[in-house]
């Protein structure tokens, strides 16, 4: 299957399952009224309230989260690692997948999720996705010195306050507040990069084969490969086809479509052998919408047709 999306609901349900706290009680009073959504959270309160530590996926969310972390930390993209040895901010995007590693047990700061919808309101007529900090393949990890810690802190404590008052406009500020903490990111400088050259390319491939390996095997006739081109793969990664190319040819010998193309045999010869699907059904299954297709597919890398290996 294709990088997992973690959806908002699926961030609460998660959150409420980990500190055993009903999801109305996370929500803040007024928030379903408003377009989009916004809200803000404690990291060592979250911390200290997780009943059940568990190792962030790689994987996209359906929101942007911007976090203030405190302490040391990994964070990891498909071409590139951070290292956080204390004070940075972490700017997500919907866009790109992203796996983030606390290294030790001393963790504070401050997130906040939102989504674009909630950002439409403010009359700025900024596009999220087309700032610099939110841009896939920019540096969206960003060292906050002690002397600007305070500022960064000031800004998500007006959030906190507002979100818990009364004020019938409070929803207003708070996006006057997310812009700010965006402008504020980025004048910052970017973390360095941990990763680059051969480790940058060992991380993309295996993260490749980690994307092609999940859609396997195929154990129901109901089952649809979801990737199965360069492009598709080189989007699930968030990075260019052709860089995704270039490490694959560099590290392999083979191109990204004779690889994808090699296991798509592979189990195509499994299921041919170790199930009684028809060849229609088995052609489904990995993505081809005409028989004819994973016929002349199955052939030219074979040699023989699907009916004459089965036979």
């Amino acid at each position: 299957m294709p990088v997992k999306t973690t959806s908002l609901e699926d961030f609460y349900k998660e959150f409420a399952g980990l500190t055993e706290t009903d999801v109305n009680t996370i929500l803040k009073p007024g928030i379903n009224r408003e377009i989009g959504h916004f809200n803000v959270f404690d990291i060592a309160t979250t911390l200290r309230e997780v009943k059940e530590k568990k190792v962030m996926p790689y994987n996209r969310r359906a929101y942007y989260k911007i976090s203030f972390i405190q302490g040391r930390n990994r964070v990891e993209f498909a071409d590139k690692v951070f290292l956080i040895e204390q004070n940075a901010l972490l700017f997500a995007t919907p866009r790109v997948p992203y796996h983030w590693v606390p290294l030790d047990d001393h963790q504070s700061g401050s997130f906040c999720v939102f989504t674009g919808e909630f950002m439409v309101r403010n009359k700025s007529g900024v596009i999220l996705d087309e700032l610099p900090i939110f841009r896939a393949g920019g540096y969206p990890v960003l060292t906050v010195s002690p002397e600007k810690t305070d500022d960064v802190k000031q800004i998500f404590s007006k959030m906190e306050q507002e979100i818990a008052s009364d004020y019938e406009f409070k929803y207003d500020l708070i996006r006057n507040y997310v812009l700010e903490l965006i402008h504020y990111g980025q004048k910052l400088q970017p973390v360095s990069d941990l990763e680059q050259g051969n480790n940058a390319a060992n991380r993309i491939l295996s993260l490749f084969i980690e994307l092609l390996e999940r859609q396997f095997p195929i154990e129901s006739s109901r089952q649809k490969l979801k990737l199965r081109s360069a492009g598709e793969f080189a989007d699930g990664l968030a990075i260019h086809v052709n860089y995704l190319n270039k490490v694959l040819k560099d590290n392999t010998g083979s191109t990204t479509t004779d690889i994808i193309s090699s296991r798509i045999i592979q189990e195509a010869k499994i299921l041919l052998k170790e199930t009684d699907w028809n060849i229609s059904e088995i052609a489904y299954c990995l993505g081809f919408e005409e028989v004819a297709h994973f016929s002349n597919f199955f052939k030219k890398r074979t040699s023989i047709t699907p009916l004459s290996y089965r036979s």
